[in-house]
């Protein structure tokens, strides 16, 4: 798995972040001070990658995160496989299986020969775009 490691304090809205081993997109970040000694809090909102679920932290600025490393990839789909689709990277030539999009944007365009974008974070792959 490819993480690295940032404080709470520093995820600003659109970073990536790990909560409950999923990656996640944050979407909302809120800061409170707390009482004369107390220190600093952040709440989280991120959506999720690949399952799109809300989620939330709630920890003090100064705590370590993960945070996932995204390797972009370019793409050619060889074949379409009914829930899922056979790509080949056009870097390694390396084929594989990945799920087919559930995004009717990103369906609609999927047919045999066309290049995509996708996307490796934390050893799963999602398809970003297809071109």
């Amino acid at each position: 798995m490819s993480i690295t490691y940032t404080t709470v304090g520093e995820l600003k809205v659109g970073s990536y972040v790990v909560i409950d081993g999923e990656p996640c997109r944050v979407v909302e970040v809120t800061k409170a001070k707390t009482g004369k000694h107390g220190s600093a809090k952040a709440n989280v909102v991120a959506i999720g990658v690949f399952s799109g679920a809300k989620k939330t932290l709630m920890a003090p600025v100064d705590q370590q995160v993960e945070v996932p490393i995204i390797e972009k990839h370019i793409g050619q789909i060889i074949a379409d496989m009914g829930n899922k689709i056979q790509v080949m990277d056009l870097e390694s030539y390396e084929t594989f299986e990945i799920e087919k999009p559930t995004e009717d944007e990103l369906a609609s365009k999927i047919k045999p020969n066309a290049e995509l974008e996708y996307w490796e974070i934390m050893g799963r792959r999602k398809i970003v775009r297809v071109k």
